[in-house]
């Protein structure tokens, strides 16, 4: 936990950076609703890993102290070993993450994003609840716990900078490291790209076993999902596909199908299950992005609670060793539910933005009860009460005295895919 900490600050301002030469450049590759929910995803992502890393860590301390044949000295060049080791193990994890239903559905949480930028990156999984299995060799080579931990965190942190669209290829690089060139490849929904460049940080392993394939500059990536999510909600982004596998299970009549459906390969039905609830997955031609129009003061509103949710967020990490386990609960359900909040809130769903204001009125009410510091509870009424000045602004103009305006209607503030409005713009895949 303690690297990914330390990183966060230079994701952000990478990310920052990344905006910058975005908008520079004028390539509109970040969305302010895909973007901020790529960020709401990866924040419950961190408050769900605080209440389940415990397991899998246990679990790997027992089997290592029970069946480890070597016995390892803390060198550098033991370092170098587990962080390689831990990159091959990574690439069949991460290759069975693609090609085995119960799996997929835990991992197709990061390719649901419809853009392909640093904030991608943070669009991790809450359901990551078998994968520490794919690591147990480890412990049979002597590895130690503290030692796959952090050569874990040091693989996550360098896959987060080849999630972008601004890097061309690499030269030499493309042949032994994952880069922005070959790992745009992997999120792409093509159909000569699917279960492609499965690599953490050496390319390698896709050379070697045969699933590489190279950014070809006439067919550009197209990003997302065939069966896309359509949706800006953290929780839902997690249980799209666990929510058609437990119907597809339920409702198929054969029982070696009910287990089929969780273990056979990502993208298999039943075919009474596929004949009675077909799934449409249009062709790439037809591919738009989901992209609801929402009112600039709306986006405004969405992003400034993005920047609290984030605040919050660090002060959790940050003091964690010192909050009770009262305080520590407390904390990660308020960041959850601000998260859910935020994503309807893009979706512009009416009964969330109506329960914005009790929301923000109760934050302050419920840390105050927890026992929080008077400094804590001050800061969040203040945060609360501009909030509040500011969701009135919002409201008002998406709901000058009718329901949310349709987009011929639409006026000229409106947002339709744009971090900024100056930037706004039709995005879609011809």
């Amino acid at each position: 936990m303690s690297v990914i900490l330390f990183a966060i600050p230079f994701f952000l301002l990478l990310i920052i950076l990344e905006l910058v030469v975005d908008v520079r450049r004028k390539t509109g590759y970040y969305r302010a609703n895909d973007a901020m929910t790529s960020l709401g995803i990866g924040i419950v992502s961190r408050m769900m890993t605080l209440a389940h890393q415990l397991i899998p860590f246990t679990v790997y301390a027992v089997v290592f102290d029970a069946i480890a044949v070597l016995t390892l000295p803390d060198t550098v060049w033991v370092w170098v070993m587990a962080f390689i080791v831990y990159d091959f193990f990574y690439y069949w994890k991460h290759r069975m993450g693609h090609e085995m239903s119960i799996l997929w559905a835990a991992h197709v949480v990061h390719h649901s994003s419809e853009d392909y930028n640093l904030t991608t990156a943070l669009r991790q999984t809450s359901g990551a609840l078998f994968t520490w299995i794919f690591f147990l060799p480890m412990a049979l080579l002597g590895i130690e716990p503290e030692m796959l931990i952090t050569v874990a965190a040091l693989n996550l942190v360098y896959q987060f900078w080849v999630h972008t669209q601004h890097i061309n290829r690499l030269g030499w690089m493309e042949y032994v490291f994952v880069t922005p060139s070959n790992h745009r490849v992997h999120h792409a929904q093509n159909r000569a790209y699917i279960d492609k460049n499965y690599g953490g940080v050496f390319i390698l392993w896709d050379r070697l076993f045969g699933t590489f394939i190279d950014e070809d500059p006439d067919n550009p990536p197209v990003y997302g999902l065939r069966g896309a999510l359509k949706s800006f909600n953290p929780l839902w982004a997690n249980l799209q596909v666990y929510s058609q596998l437990c119907r597809d299970s339920y409702y198929t009549r054969a029982w070696h199908d009910k287990f089929r459906v969780w273990f056979g390969r990502t993208g298999w039905r039943p075919a009474d299950v596929a004949a009675r609830f077909p799934v449409d997955k249009p062709p790439l031609s037809a591919f738009k992005k989901f992209n609801p129009a929402l009112a600039a003061w709306l986006t405004r509103y969405s992003m400034m609670q993005h920047g609290v949710l984030l605040c919050g967020t660090l002060f959790l990490l940050l003091s964690l060793a010192s909050l009770s386990g009262v305080q520590q609960a407390v904390l990660v359900a308020l960041i959850i539910l601000t998260a859910l909040q935020i994503g309807l809130v893009l979706q512009q769903v009416k009964l969330a933005i109506a329960l914005e204001a009790p929301r923000l009125l109760s934050m302050p009410l419920v840390l105050a009860s927890a026992g929080f510091s008077s400094a804590v509870i001050f800061t969040a009424a203040v945060l609360a009460a501009v909030s509040l000045l500011l969701l009135l602004v919002a409201v008002r103009q998406a709901y000058p005295s009718r329901p949310l305006l349709a987009p011929e209607h639409q006026p000229d503030d409106y947002v339709q895919d744009a971090v900024v409005p100056s930037l706004a713009r039709e995005t879609k895949v011809e």
